[in-house]
Order: C-alpha cells, then sequence, then structure tokens
C-alpha cells in the first residue's frame, strides 16, 4: 500500500518508520529542507532511542522516503496521514492552521480516491472540519473518506508502543475507510492488538481523555506526596499499596515536580477549553492543571528550603533538562521550569542532561554553565537536584558526588535515592513525599 505521512515531526517519523517496517511504500512530507535532508540521510531531528536504526533500514531497503513535494506524495498515496503539529493557542485551544492548511493542499492533488486520516492530536470536529475544507477547495468530483487514528506514543519508547501498541483506535463512518486501514494495520492483528473501532467524535475524544486521565494520576499522586511529606509518611509505600488494587494499577503513580512534554499540558488544555465551549465546567480536570503548576512551585520551595532559606548567590547542580528521561524534548519540561525560577531568584546554575542541553540552550543562553556529566555539574555546589530520572542519575557514585560539592544538600525531586543511605553518606535529603 502507499501511504503519505505529512509531516516529518515526532509523530510523523515514527509512524512513517513504523508503516514502513509493515512492508508498505511509505512517503513521509515536510516544508523544511533542512529536516527533509537529515532523514533521507537518515539523520534524526530529535533524540528517540532506536528510531535512527528503524529509518536507516528502511531507507536503504526502498520502503520510506522522504520529500518536500506535498502534490506530488498526494497523488501517488492511496492513504494520506495528517501528523503535523497543532500548538496550543493564547487560551488553550489548539491550533489547527497548519491541519487546514494540509486539508487545501489535500483538495488540490486529489486525482482519485483517497482516504485522508488525522494523526495529529485535534479538538473533536476536526477531522469533519476537514472532510468540509476538501469539498469546498476540490475542483472535481473525485471520491474520499476521512477517518481518525490518534495516536499514543510515548516519548522515549515510541518504536516499541508504535509495534506493539496497547490498542489502535480507529474512527470512520465509511466500510471502505476502515477495510483500508485495517489492512494497513493488519501486522498487528497478527500480534491480536485490540481494535476499537467507532465515529470520527468519539475516537477524538478518546485521546483527550486517556491523556487527560493519566496527568489527573500523576497530579493526585503528587498531591498524596504533598501530604506525606507533612504527615510523615513514605508516599512510595502509599503508591505501593494503591498499586496493588488492580482497579487502580501502578502506572503513573510516581511522584515528582510535576508533568510536562508536548502531550500532556496541551491536551489538558485543550479539553477543558472544549468543555467551556459546550458551556460546562470540568472540576476536576481544572484542579488537576492547577496541581501541576502548583507542584512545579513546590519543587523550588524545596530547593529554597534546602538552600538554608535563600537562593540568591546558592550554587546550584540541576541534573536533568528533559521532561522524562530518554528523550530530548522540553517542551512543558518542570525541570526547564525550576531552571528558569532557580536564575530568576538570583541561583548561580550548573546543568547537565544527556540529551537536551542543546535545546536547555536556546531557552536559558548563557545564563547558566553547561556541563560535561553529573560530578563536574556538582563541582563546588551547595545543592544538587535530581529533576529527571534519566537511568544514569540513578546509580551515581554518591560518594564522588559529595565529594564534589562544598556543600550536602540534595533535592531528589524524582525519588530515585533512598532517604536514609543518603543520609548515611553524609547528605541533607530532601525527597518527594518521603519522611
Amino acid at each position: 500500500m502507499r501511504v503519505a505521512i505529512i509531516g516529518a515531526g515526532y509523530v510523523g517519523v515514527v509512524t512513517a518508520a513504523g508503516f514502513a517496517e509493515f512492508g508498505n511504500e511509505v512517503i513521509c512530507v515536510d516544508k523544511v529542507p533542512e529536516k527533509v535532508e537529515m532523514l533521507k540521510n537518515g539523520e534524526i531531528p530529535f533524540y528517540e532511542p532506536g528510531l535512527g536504526e528503524l529509518v536507516g533500514k528502511n531507507l536503504k531497503e526502498g520502503r520510506l522516503a522522504f520529500s518536500n513535494e506535498i502534490g506530488q506524495a498526494i497523488r501517488d498515496s492511496l492513504v494520506i496521514f495528517i501528523a503535523v503539529g497543532t500548538p496550543p493557542r493564547g487560551d488553550g485551544s489548539a491550533d489547527l492552521s497548519y491541519v487546514e492548511e494540509v486539508a487545501k493542499e489535500v483538495a488540490k492533488g486529489l486525482n482519485d480516491y483517497k482516504l485522508i486520516v488525522t494523526k495529529s492530536t485535534v479538538p473533536v470536529g476536526t477531522s469533519l472540519r476537514i472532510k468540509e475544507i476538501i469539498n469546498n477547495n476540490k475542483n472535481n468530483n473525485t471520491q474520499f473518506d476521512v477517518a481518525s487514528n490518534p495516536e499514543f506514543l510515548r516519548e522515549g519508547s515510541a518504536v516499541y508502543d508504535f509495534m506493539h501498541p496497547d490498542r489502535v483506535v480507529i474512527g470512520t463512518e465509511s466500510d471502505v475507510a476502515r477495510a483500508i486501514l485495517r489492512d494497513l494495520y493488519r501486522p498487528l492483528y497478527l500480534r491480536e492488538t485490540p481494535f476499537v473501532f467507532t465515529d470520527l467524535r468519539t475516537s477524538e475524544l478518546i485521546k483527550y481523555a486517556s491523556n487527560s486521565f493519566l496527568a489527573m494520576k500523576i497530579s493526585f499522586i503528587n498531591e498524596i506526596a504533598n501530604i506525606c511529606d507533612s504527615l510523615g509518611a513514605d508516599v512510595h509505600v502509599v503508591a505501593k499499596g494503591m498499586g496493588l488494587d488492580g482497579r487502580i494499577g501502578p502506572k503513573f503513580l510516581h511522584p515528582g515536580p510535576g508533568f510536562g512534554g508536548s502531550c500532556f499540558p496541551k491536551d489538558t488544555l485543550a479539553l477543558l477549553k472544549m468543555a467551556q465551549e459546550v458551556g460546562y465546567e470540568f472540576r476536576l480536570l481544572n484542579a488537576t492543571i492547577q496541581a501541576n503548576q502548583a507542584q512545579m512551585d513546590r519543587a523550588v520551595e524545596k530547593i529554597r528550603i534546602a538552600a538554608g532559606g535563600k537562593l540568591e548567590g546558592t550554587k546550584v547542580a540541576l541534573l536533568g533538562l528533559s521532561f522524562k528521561p530518554n528523550t530530548d524534548d522540553i517542551r512543558e519540561s518542570p525541570a526547564l521550569y525550576i531552571a528558569k525560577r532557580l536564575l530568576e531568584n538570583g541561583c548561580i546554575l550548573r546543568t547537565f542532561d544527556p540529551a537536551a542541553m542543546k535545546n536547555a540552550r536556546s531557552v536559558l543562553g548563557d545564563k547558566c554553565t553547561y556541563c560535561k556529566d553529573s560530578y563536574h555539574a556538582a563541582q563546588g555546589v551547595q545543592v544538587v537536584v535530581v529533576a529527571t530520572e534519566w537511568n544514569q542519575f540513578r546509580n551515581l557514585d554518591m560518594n564522588k558526588l559529595k565529594a564534589a560539592m562544598d556543600g550536602d544538600a540534595l533535592v531528589d525531586l524524582r525519588n530515585v535515592y533512598e532517604p536514609q543511605k543518603a543520609k548515611e553518606i553524609g547528605f541533607r535529603y530532601w525527597g518527594m513525599g518521603r519522611r
């Protein structure tokens, strides 16, 4: 099957490589020439483990290509996936200008039947809007269908998630579209992956509902951690006791400085905006968003307390800048928010991240020192902060770390170290909900 992916961002490249690995002829299109040239050479413009190998393999075997020619890609393909960005507007709603631009290009390129599939995360009703735009802009009677197929890729494990998804959601009113997508995803049928076939609106809402629920779960355990701080309980044991309940489960019960990234903050705001537009007050989701902001501020306050009540002039080592491990993505990163706040309060900041320092420099500039490793970052500081739970931060030589410092404060915002062991080495320890 010939497939076009419009948008060579995170979702687009992973989707293109995945479908090519399934044996399809895939062309991935983007309007940024420099990005396309990188991808043609097998270079990935962002950090994602395993993706470079998958792209390189399918380029070599001739099933995957990258191009700037959107019109040609549309004309040559049966299935066209829209995988462009939908960034948040100032009011929290999703900006659909890129999606609408692609829909107009599809209308111009219709030469025979096409199936247009929305892969981008879009508000409920967008797929019907795409259908309307194409009908209003096409210059012939060529037939087409639209479908919704939301992505559920986790940064840092996206290749695995594409090949081994928890479920595949497909929304469409067309039997032809349903049959085409069933065939396209046939390798997953053989693995008995659950498929959810539904209408367009329901499919679009499933993505927002899923991400918002997970965000709510994170905020809940963060609130429990805050109560543990006050009551002297251990949130790790509380979370374990909760997670063993089959109705709750253990995932996303890990306290920290708040959620971030390209999905949860954007999607929670977008769903809240959708609810407001239909006159519904989504109290629980609104509280989740507010609790997340408060959690990031609480993390900064922990660092202030560890610094003896004064941030100005305090030397701090911040380990981690990306919003989660195994990615260079700093969008809405709690670690980056903390870095900004520390700098605003006069801290002398030294930072290290295995993948995200280039991206962080574009935001923080030269206001902090970018270090070669964790021990370099800790040299001469009063406070070390673990802000992102990269694996290499989980097993540091704590004696070596402390020896590099001038102080003894360890603020473990990801609870990767045992408080008692840290204290035995000589650290004053602050965690999230650890007594």
